[in-house]
């Protein structure tokens, strides 16, 4: 049993820990169309642990599985701290490939969202 000194003091460690280091939580993947998912061959957990490591210190704030240009990928929207904007991962579904690795600002980030609400009015 650890003393309860010990739990204060590791909980320390861990939250001061680089954000590489700490456990990401669970990724929800937003489907683009129903059954995307299903047709994916690359595990969402697999696809996010690739898109980390190519954004180190980066945390996953939001991601998609989508068809894109005939092919399916997953697309991840990280975060870093201290840095202004999100980088855009994109993955292949099916073969874990890094697509690409694109800077998004703010300014691209609302054009991106706002395409994306007027492709999901019927």
């Amino acid at each position: 049993m650890l003393h309860p000194s010990s739990v204060g003091l590791m909980a320390s460690v861990l939250l001061a820990a680089p954000a590489a280091l700490r456990p990401q939580q669970p990724v929800t993947v937003k489907e683009e169309r129903p059954g995307l998912l299903a047709r994916a061959t690359l595990p969402a957990d697999s696809a996010s642990k690739l898109a980390l490591s190519r954004v180190p210190g980066g945390v996953i704030a939001g991601a998609e599985i989508e068809v894109e240009h005939g092919r399916l990928l997953y697309s991840f929207d990280i975060r870093r701290s201290g840095h202004p904007g999100i980088e855009e991962v994109q993955v292949d579904a099916r073969t874990g490939k890094v697509l690409g690795v694109e800077h998004e600002d703010a300014a691209a980030e609302a054009r991106e969202r706002k395409a994306d609400s007027a492709r999901a009015r019927p």
